[in-house]
């Protein structure tokens, strides 16, 4: 019989598209009250690689990225992607904008070798990991470089967004090392 290994802990990061700051510091600061301090927190970007959330989110969506402090075990994306979009749903009705989704958040976990990212959308490149939920390899870490892959969003396939996922992976890194 083959002896099963637990898997190592990960890094939650949660992606924050919001239609303007109010809607963004609302996001953030309702996901520090229901995941905990945050390690880091990345710069705001415009996000205008697409025009896929424009209906939802209006014209000029901002990005961020937050890095929750304390490690989870990786099985627990599932629940999270639940949770994240019953904040969505807080957070538009408390917003009152005339936007049907003023705030988008996708969880997502950064592994040694690898981003993550939960969604509710199946694919063929998409795995089911329960509760209704998808999850997909978005990057690769490689050679110390984040890569994309052929089906990684356009966004994600920016240098401003490997360098904060990289200090994230240092970060994991680290508290992996400290666990020992």
């Amino acid at each position: 019989m083959w002896k099963l290994k637990n898997p190592k802990p990960v890094k939650l990061i949660v992606g924050v598209l919001a239609a303007d700051e109010n809607c963004l510091a609302a996001a953030v600061e309702l996901l520090a009250q229901k995941f905990g301090s945050f390690d880091f927190v990345s710069d705001t970007w415009p996000f205008d690689q697409t025009d896929y959330y424009k209906d939802q989110a209006g014209e000029h969506i901002l990005r961020q990225f937050v890095s929750v402090e304390r490690l989870i075990r990786p099985g627990r994306l599932a629940a999270i992607k639940h949770r994240t979009n019953r904040i969505e749903q807080k957070l538009a009705r408390k917003l009152s904008l005339d936007l049907y989704r003023p705030v988008n958040l996708d969880p997502g976990v950064i592994e040694p070798s690898k981003l993550i990212l939960a969604t509710t959308k199946n694919y063929s490149h998409r795995i089911y990991i329960g509760r209704k939920m998808y999850a997909e390899v978005t990057l690769v870490y490689d050679k110390g470089t984040w890569c994309p892959l052929p089906y990684t969003y356009p966004d994600y396939r920016q240098q401003n967004y490997f360098d904060f996922f990289s200090k994230v992976r240092a970060q994991l890194l680290e508290q992996l090392k400290s666990q020992h």
